[in-house]
């Protein structure tokens, strides 16, 4: 049975399951994530809410009048203007059903994020890991590279570089600026694991991605997150609030989602 947080007197729930001490211990890589994110949902608690990838998908944030919109030029046949050694085959654009044959695992701090020689990324500069194929594959790796690096002292690159223009960004940096730079330490994978993903939503311009997790105690937890192609790479959209995640779901299990395979990367 998964934990649950504690009611008050009033009726509304003390804290959630993310900030109970136990988890802050078994969720180190996961925390930023919560801090940064919507709001959580709690299995069997909130009725006709988004728990899993089998319900109905989230709305997409509000448009934000200040972010500029992807042009679509590169889907329409113009010549790519990505740089050599950056450029991907974006032919299949189907969503992928399982695990990419070249899939491996790159470490960061003490987490093992998937990566894939095809799909991206295909450059690393330190904490900014860049070059992600134009396709559903790619926008889910991009999601997971770049929301990996917002919980040590690398994010303010990252958000620079990672993270589409707009107000959306502009209030994450102020919020994410009160938070301390705390780069983990331990084993990889010690804090939890990336366990899988399920596409909500995908064309060429965006796309909305359900991140599986499960954390060091065993618990599972999905986080939804979206990406703008702009500037010749997957960029992570916030939320006009500033919030790295749509929603942050305990969930009871892997159904629905894709679970990655691969190997260790030298």
């Amino acid at each position: 049975m998964m934990p649950r947080s504690k009611r008050s007197g009033s009726g509304e729930w003390e804290k959630p399951f993310w900030q109970q001490p136990g988890w802050l211990l078994s969720a180190g890589f996961f925390l930023v994530l919560a801090l940064l994110g919507g709001f959580v949902v709690f299995a069997g608690e909130n009725e006709g809410t988004n728990a899993g990838p089998g319900a109905e998908a989230t709305a997409a944030p509000s448009a934000d009048p200040t972010r500029s919109t992807p042009s679509g030029k590169q889907s329409s046949g113009a010549e790519d203007p990505r740089p050599e050694g950056c450029r991907t085959d974006d032919s299949d654009q189907a969503v992928p059903p399982k695990s990419p044959a070249d899939l491996k695992w790159k470490v960061y701090q003490t987490e093992l994020v998937p990566v894939s020689a095809t799909a991206g990324p295909l450059q690393y500069n330190g904490a900014v890991w860049t070059c992600f194929a134009r396709t559903p594959l790619g926008a889910v790796l991009a999601v997971h590279s770049i929301s990996t690096k917002m919980g040590g002292s690398d994010w303010k690159d990252v958000v620079e570089k990672q993270f589409a223009r707009g107000s959306g960004t502009e209030a994450l940096r102020k919020t994410r600026a009160g938070i301390s730079d705390e780069n983990d330490s331990g084993a990889p994978g010690s804090k939890g694991t990336y366990l899988g993903f399920n596409v909500v939503t995908y064309d060429k311009d965006r796309a909305t991605v359900m991140m599986l997790m499960r954390l060091a105690e065993g618990e599972y937890v999905s986080a939804t997150i979206s990406v703008l192609w702009e500037e010749g790479d997957w960029k992570i959209r916030p939320t006009l609030s500033g919030s790295i995640t749509e929603n942050i779901s305990q969930i009871s299990g892997t159904d629905g989602f894709v679970l990655w395979g691969g190997e260790r990367a030298g």
